[in-house]
């Protein structure tokens, strides 16, 4: 069964060679380097450079509806014959919304509190980024559903960098 992956960025090589994963998502500062790990086509990996804000910062790259855009483009077109990758700094915020955003895109009948439930589930310190999922929400159409999902799982544990884990994910 396909699956999405989510790791931090000291984590990424590791998990990339350990998953198989053949595509990556990168959710980072903009001028933060990130390599493609060996295992992965250069084609396959999408960088979206954003800050992990939900407010407009001087020096920073706020989330926007173009970043939500990118990411759910490139999710649609993953083949899902291997995992998908995604990571950002710690593999708490940017990376956990990516993924439940993932998610609800390739499942539109789930449930979002069950999916915000399970996310919690497989991730005791994933905090997703507020910004990124009422984007996501609006550009989804969940009127809401997902937003309230998230607020109802609340912070994670704190911690300075997050646990790998995987999400299943229905050919």
């Amino acid at each position: 069964m396909p699956r999405i992956h989510v790791c931090s960025l000291s984590k990424l090589e590791e998990a990339a060679r350990i998953t198989g994963a053949k595509s990556l998502v990168t959710l980072i500062n903009v001028n933060t380097p990130v390599e493609t790990p060996e295992t992965i086509a250069r084609e396959r990996h999408l960088f979206v450079g954003l800050s992990d804000i939900t407010q407009a910062l001087d020096g920073h790259v706020l989330p926007e509806t173009a970043h939500v855009a990118q990411l759910l483009d490139f999710v649609q077109a993953w083949d899902k014959r291997a995992p998908l990758l995604i990571h950002c700094y710690a593999g708490v915020s940017r990376s956990t919304a990516a993924a439940y955003i993932s998610y609800c895109a390739l499942h539109p009948e789930a449930c979002e509190r069950e999916t915000a439930q399970r996310l919690r589930q497989l991730s005791p310190t994933a905090t997703p980024n507020a910004r990124l999922i009422e984007l996501a929400d609006a550009h989804l159409n969940r009127e809401g559903r997902m937003i309230a999902a998230i607020a109802e799982i609340g912070r994670g544990e704190d911690c300075f960098e997050g646990v790998p884990f995987a999400f299943e994910v229905a050919a």
